[in-house]
């Protein structure tokens, strides 16, 4: 199967070594064009690079929706990967022929949920960002795809984990609906939002947002088989000051701008 993984980055950094399987793509070259010259810049052809202080790493699964012809579409970062290992090694990310034996029982790959355990994930994003822009999201929906309003409700206020990270392999029927439904969304959630005021980091909502609808979308698509793999950070974490930045969410009461940067 011909498949292509985007790896989103934003800087120079260390890529697999498998060109045919993964391809580097650097997000937001419109607004950065002289800092990578090596890999594949998410600005040629139809495109939304110029939107990705907004739309995080969308810019890349836009770009590959527009762009590319493979018969499977993904997406990971830079230092984030799918594996069947929980090694932080880049030998041991998912190759092509582990690929192929997942896609014979499943059309799409995504990375194990994270869970939240005692918060939902609409009461996690509330402490995090802004709530105007997830229910105005919310509205949009009911109004122009009702059919995802009850799965809406449920991932966002019964749920306590979602998959994270924007990150996924498709094939590409379900990729391409999918993307034709996301982005028409954010599109209209664009035009009904002023984020001027909005800091560096809550200025990409979009693609906050967007990881939250990945869930409703798939809520809706029993006919499409889905699998979790892991997913590897490939750096070392602090997890006390992740916990300590849990803590200090839950104790502010609208927002509180963390250190959760991609």
């Amino acid at each position: 199967m011909n498949t292509k993984i985007l790896v989103a980055a934003h800087k120079n950094y260390v890529m697999p070594a498998d060109k045919a399987l993964y391809l580097p793509v650097f997000v937001g070259k419109a607004l950065h064009p002289d800092v990578n010259q090596t890999f594949q810049g998410d600005n040629t052809g139809d495109n939304i690079s110029e939107k990705n202080s907004h739309y995080n790493e969308l810019t890349a699964i836009y770009w590959a929706w527009k762009n590319l012809d493979a018969d499977a579409i993904g997406l990971v970062h830079y230092r984030r990967y799918l594996s069947l290992t929980h090694k932080k090694d880049l030998t041991q990310i998912l190759d092509q022929a582990q690929l192929d034996r997942l896609f014979k029982t499943a059309d799409i790959i995504l990375p194990k949920k994270r869970d939240y355990y005692i918060e939902t994930n609409y009461s996690h994003y509330i402490h995090a960002h802004h709530e105007e822009p997830l229910l105005l999201t919310k509205q949009i929906i009911q109004q122009d795809y009702p059919e995802y309003s009850a799965a809406f409700d449920t991932v966002l206020y019964k749920q306590h984990s979602a998959h994270m990270f924007n990150m996924f392999i498709m094939k590409q029927q379900p990729f391409n609906e999918y993307c034709t439904w996301l982005f028409d969304i954010l599109a209209k959630l664009e035009n009904q939002i002023d984020i001027t005021d909005y800091d560096t980091y809550e200025a990409r909502v979009y693609g906050f947002i967007s990881e939250r609808l990945l869930d409703v979308w798939l809520e809706c698509h029993p006919e499409y088989r889905a699998t979790e793999v892991p997913f590897v950070f490939m750096e070392k974490q602090n997890w006390f000051k992740k916990g300590f930045t849990f803590l200090r969410r839950k104790m502010v009461p609208e927002r509180f701008n963390g250190d959760n940067k991609r």
